[in-house]
């Protein structure tokens, strides 16, 4: 639908299934604004808060992608993939020794801090101008080097062999796939992700997110629209960690 061009952002919770560029093509059609971008990408089998800039607020994007973010998440200890999630076919992985909730926990704790970590080879991580990805696909995947990641917290909620249920809080560049690899290489386990929920972005919380189905019954963009002096506001403050969830 034609309107007047937007200027600030919509907290969007983007459903598993879609790619986040296709997630931002629906919100496009859907409000009518052709300028606009998303600040972090979540991988098709992820879901929750994917923050989107409008015209102008597109200058937002650096800022908001260097804002802290929390995930929950669930994974397998039985089963590893190509890509560390359940996008790929699961394959089995023998354990010898079945890890208890407190060495788990102990692993865990192991992951805070500022961190050096692997990409995962299917990733949009750039290697010579392309997607590592892309590269992958042509059975070509590149050896990526370690990055600095930093982990604020990680609380495990639940264990059940061979499942785990956690959160972590975390800042930019933190691949929750390559943190479940490594996980599984400290307990001696497989490791692959099976569910991953983003319920933060710093201010922007899940809680306050809009599916396609709410704009499209929403009165209008001042339902929706977090404006551009609204956001560059919030952006100002200070940052702040997200608390620590107790389990």
């Amino acid at each position: 639908m034609a309107m007047a061009d937007l200027h600030g952002i919509i907290n969007f919770c983007k459903p598993t299934g879609i790619t986040s560029a296709k997630a931002l093509y629906a919100v496009r059609k859907t409000v009518g604004q052709r300028k606009s971008g998303h600040a972090g990408t979540l991988d098709p089998a992820a879901q929750g808060v994917l923050v989107l800039c409008l015209g102008r607020a597109t200058k937002l994007v650096e800022r908001i992608m260097d804002q802290p973010k929390v995930y929950r998440a669930r994974a397998r200890l039985d089963v590893t993939s190509e890509s560390f999630d359940s996008d790929r076919p699961l394959v089995e992985v023998p354990v010898a020794v079945l890890p208890t909730e407190p060495v788990i926990r102990e692993a865990l704790a192991g992951f805070e801090g500022q961190i050096q970590q692997v990409p995962p080879a299917v990733s949009a991580v750039k290697v010579g101008g392309r997607p590592s990805y892309k590269l992958e696909r042509q059975g070509k995947p590149p050896k990526l080097a370690p990055r600095t990641a930093s982990v604020y917290w990680i609380c495990l909620h639940g264990y059940d062999w061979p499942e785990i249920d956690f959160e972590l809080a975390c800042g930019r560049g933190t691949y929750v796939r390559a943190l479940i690899r490594d996980l599984g290489t400290a307990l001696g386990t497989g490791g692959c992700l099976t569910a991953l929920d983003r319920t933060a972005v710093g201010p922007f919380c899940g809680s306050d997110s809009w599916t396609i189905e709410s704009l499209q019954g929403a009165a209008g963009p001042a339902a929706y629209l977090v404006p551009l002096e609204r956001a560059r506001t919030l952006l100002d403050r200070p940052v702040e960690i997200p608390p620590r969830r107790a389990p």
